[in-house]
């Protein structure tokens, strides 16, 4: 991100090129910038302000790292777990013999 800070430079070099040369095009601007390198030559300085000229170290990391202390977990006393018991209501309960009964071909009149 911080290389595309620099996009604005690259039109104004390039206005800078066209001024010197009228001939060039953009992307004869950007071979001649960007496909050979980066020779000296008299405006050196101004192509390293190009974007991706350049390595800048722009992103530092500051951290703060706790190290917990290390602690056994202790039990004191073994928990109790109970066991759930389900109870079945008298007259919820469906008699197998009347379930049967729905399932029978339809009868024709």
């Amino acid at each position: 991100m911080h290389q595309l800070l620099k996009l604005p430079v690259v039109f104004q070099h390039y206005a800078e090129h066209k001024l010197m040369n009228g001939n060039i095009s953009f992307l004869q601007f950007l071979d001649m910038h960007y496909m050979h390198g980066s020779p000296m030559d008299s405006d050196h300085d101004r192509d390293m302000q190009l974007p991706f000229k350049t390595i800048d170290d722009c992103v530092y990391f500051v951290s703060n790292v706790f190290i917990p202390l290390l602690q056994q977990p202790s039990i004191s006393a073994p928990a109790l777990v109970g066991q759930k018991q389900t109870y079945i209501l008298r007259n919820h309960y469906i008699i197998p013999a009347y379930l049967a009964n729905i399932w029978q071909p339809p009868k024709s009149c």
